[in-house]
């Protein structure tokens, strides 16, 4: 069996994908995380199978011992958020660029068969065309958009030149268990569970009626693991579910979970976002197996089912 190592393993889905490689039958996960943004607690259930070590992916020499022997590599570490990469650009281009290009060094001169990027679909920018297909030309329109793209290159560079197998996943908007809300920065799911579990009212940045891809994390995990084996490489695939929702239409759906009524307040559009985003999965189902199993409803309830045991613990 091969050794799976996870960067960002500690974090919202990089947990699941370790989650999802123990399941899948890997004895153990080796997890590289310096918990800039990942919790320990995350693995908690799963701590007996993990080799953790805190470690930063921008320092090689820190990484590159970590990675022997290793059969493929799933590189989850990174600075998110598009208003957080335009307040303060710096730390996000360190750790999703430099950091990046690091990681692929490693993984190359380790003997590392293959690594699975996690890239955003924030790269695609806001285009009218829906749904968003990976044959559209890139758009970015903040830092974060253009270094997730310019790490996609990176692993197309890898791949031609130094002979890594790569495949890169243009994750939509993922949510579920363990997506933490307390940062400004935090997913619009997470801060709605945080606002029905506690009932009070959430504010939404412009009108509401952006609408999003809304995948569950289980599902992406699932891809993330499945493209570690499938025969592609030095491709880009969307990681979403094919749908999308409005803000209002998700905020809707989780006061009617809960049996409230709360209307949301309305802010400001935040800077860098794009209006509408939908993923074409069809080259991911052809060419990878995509098939998402959990519907929008059935991933909201999960989701709030866990927000509310650990209100509960708290």
């Amino acid at each position: 069996m091969s050794k799976f190592v996870v960067t960002g393993g500690a974090g919202f889905i990089g947990s699941s994908v370790v989650r999802a490689l123990l399941k899948d039958g890997a004895p153990r996960v080796t997890v590289i995380d310096n918990l800039l943004s990942g919790k320990l607690e995350n693995l908690d259930e799963v701590k007996d199978r993990v080799d953790f070590h805190l470690a930063d992916i921008r320092r090689y020499d820190e990484i590159r011992p970590l990675l022997e022997g290793a059969g493929a590599v799933f590189h989850l570490a990174a600075i998110p958020s598009v208003p957080r990469s335009i307040k303060d650009p710096v730390p996000s281009h360190e750790v999703n660029v430099d950091g990046t290009f690091q990681l692929l060094r490693a993984v190359s001169d380790a003997g590392v068969r293959r690594v699975v990027y996690a890239a955003s679909s924030s790269a695609y920018g806001d285009t009218e065309v829906l749904p968003k297909v990976e044959t559209m030309a890139p758009n970015p329109q903040s830092p974060y958009a253009a270094q997730k793209l310019f790490g996609e290159y990176y692993c197309r560079v890898f791949s031609k030149c130094f002979n890594l197998e790569t495949v890169a996943l243009r994750y939509f908007n993922v949510y579920g268990p363990r997506q933490d809300p307390s940062s400004p920065y935090s997913g619009v799911l997470s801060i709605f569970m945080r606002c029905v579990v506690e009932r009070r009212s959430p504010t939404i940045f412009g009108d509401g009626e952006q609408s999003r891809d809304f995948t569950y994390v289980e599902d992406v995990a699932a891809l993330t693991v499945r493209a570690a084996v499938k025969g592609v490489s030095g491709r880009v695939y969307n990681a979403g579910n094919g749908n999308r929702y409005t803000l209002n239409e998700i905020w809707k759906l989780v006061q009617g979970l809960e049996g409230v009524s709360l209307p949301a307040s309305y802010g400001p559009p935040r800077e860098g976002d794009v209006r509408h985003s939908q993923a074409d999965t069809a080259a991911a189902a052809r060419d990878l197996g995509h098939s998402p199993r959990f519907s929008i409803e059935e991933g909201l309830k999960r989701t709030l089912h866990w927000y509310k045991e650990q209100s509960v613990a708290a």
